[in-house]
């Protein structure tokens, strides 16, 4: 009788295979200190899809014909992209889809944000997605995005990830004069009309009234053309300042804002352009709204990936809502999201027999939700058996996870959305250790893992 054990990445990995994954490590840091936002993370996959023979769909809608072996992407308004490498079989015998977001826990600007308080200039934020607000207190942050003037002209923003630019920060009370502030709930420390990022502290001469606003006012005015009214069609979004950092004596970790999901993401995409050809379609979807329930136009639940589908259907074969229905119902599928690693530090919050360990490569996790399974997928044991006889056959080393002890709380992916169209679904992702930290750890070797599970799954599902 065969006891389970989990493997470690590190003591099974070849020569050639570690090489490898340090290779994809140095990759995936460069694309991480690129791809501070889900806008910036989407402009990089169409660069890297561009560089490896995809098209733009709208060519392909032109040229009116699609074959085998065709590699189109699609973009959603800047900030999702599905890429489609075609197969030789009808779209109707179903896709093999690996699906991750590309947004992140971060701080967005609100409509009216700057504003003067003595002698201190601000940008008043609301955070975006599960945060603990009291972890983006005292840190370096930058700001990206876009602003749109009064006649139209898009300006694109990036301050704070040069080492020749100024950051921003958000204070906290000091130590001294936190007697009754220590006696608060966690969630109380700080409130989120507190997140203000600092922007100024300098006024501009000869000025009574807000004179620290107007001379930020005026920087901004000389350096982007912007004026106080253009924050209104603005989305700038505040993120940790600073690259992604190896951990470690042994340099065996990365530490970094957006591993959750950009780990899984980028992992699926590598995976992708390195498959030559195929039979079924492959499909890699980078999402965006995952944060917040994936609602909205960029989110899963939007119908961009439906009425993409249709359309390169339309291209390729005969298509009636029956054959496009067959197509999503005999779908496989990944839902690349990460999962939590067991940490140590806080052993009350898990059960470290079914939690992922961190280094023992990328982690199934049948189910998510919270309590009873709410809000779960729960995937079935059929479709567990088929993904793990293809990592086997590939030699991938991966493990279970779940969100936590029952009782604890939980969480949720894209999974359940794209299971009601029918498809088979099942969480597969990195494990990380602080998630939704402005800052976050993974192990390389889990990395690695991912990426060789989702080439698995592309090659054999």
């Amino acid at each position: 009788m065969t006891e389970y054990k989990r493997k470690n990445v590190w003591q099974n990995l070849t020569t050639d295979e570690e090489k490898e994954l340090e290779n994809l490590s140095k990759d995936y840091m460069n694309f991480l200190d690129v791809a501070k936002t889900e806008r910036l993370a989407c402009s990089e996959i169409v660069r890297y899809a561009k560089e490896n023979g995809y098209v733009d769909i709208e060519e392909k809608i032109k040229d009116g014909k699609l074959q085998a072996g065709d590699k189109v992407y699609a973009i959603n308004k800047n900030k999702a992209v599905a890429m489609f490498h075609i197969g030789s079989e009808d779209f109707s015998k179903g896709l093999s889809i690996v699906g991750g977001h590309i947004d992140s826990p971060r701080l967005d600007l609100k409509p009216v944000p700057l504003k003067e308080d003595n002698g201190i200039a601000y940008l008043k934020t609301h955070y975006y997605g599960g945060v603990k607000k009291y972890h983006w207190t005292n840190i370096p942050l930058a700001l990206h995005g876009v602003v749109f003037t009064k006649d139209g002209e898009k300006i694109d923003i990036s301050i704070g990830e040069r080492e020749d630019e100024p950051v921003f920060f958000i204070s906290e009370l000091l130590i001294h004069l936190s007697k009754e502030l220590l006696t608060k709930a966690a969630k109380d420390v700080v409130t989120g009309e507190q997140l203000s990022i600092i922007v100024g502290n300098r006024p501009l001469k000869n000025e009574d009234d807000n004179p620290v606003k107007k001379n930020i006012l005026k920087i901004l005015n000389d350096k982007y053309n912007i004026e106080e009214e253009d924050f209104i069609t603005a989305e700038l979004e505040v993120v940790p300042a600073g690259k992604s950092r190896e951990v470690g004596f042994d340099r065996s970790m990365i530490a970094a804002h957006g591993h959750d999901d950009r780990v899984c993401s980028y992992a699926a995409l590598r995976a992708l352009l390195d498959i030559k050809e195929t039979k079924k379609t492959l499909v890699g979807l980078f999402v965006d709204k995952e944060e917040i329930g994936s609602v909205g136009a960029t989110g899963m639940t939007s119908q961009f990936f439906e009425n993409t589908l249709l359309e390169l259907m339309n291209l390729k074969e005969a298509v009636n809502l029956v054959t496009f229905k067959r197509a999503l119902k005999n779908s496989k599928v990944l839902s690349a999201d990460v999962t939590l690693a067991d940490d140590p530090n806080f052993p009350d919050a898990t059960e470290s027999q079914n939690a992922a360990q961190l280094s023992h490569g990328v982690a199934l996790t049948k189910y998510t939700g919270s309590g009873g399974k709410g809000g779960s997928n729960d995937a079935n044991a059929e479709y567990l058996s088929e993904v793990r006889i293809a990592f086997n056959k590939e030699k991938v080393i991966y493990q279970t996870g779940e969100l936590g002890k029952i009782d604890q709380g939980g969480g949720g992916t894209i999974a359940y959305i794209l299971a009601e169209y029918g498809m088979d679904v099942v969480d597969c992702g990195t494990p990380v250790i602080s998630m939704h930290a402005p800052i976050e750890l993974i192990s390389k070797a889990d990395f690695y893992s991912t990426f060789t599970a989702y080439k698995a799954f592309y090659k054999n599902i």
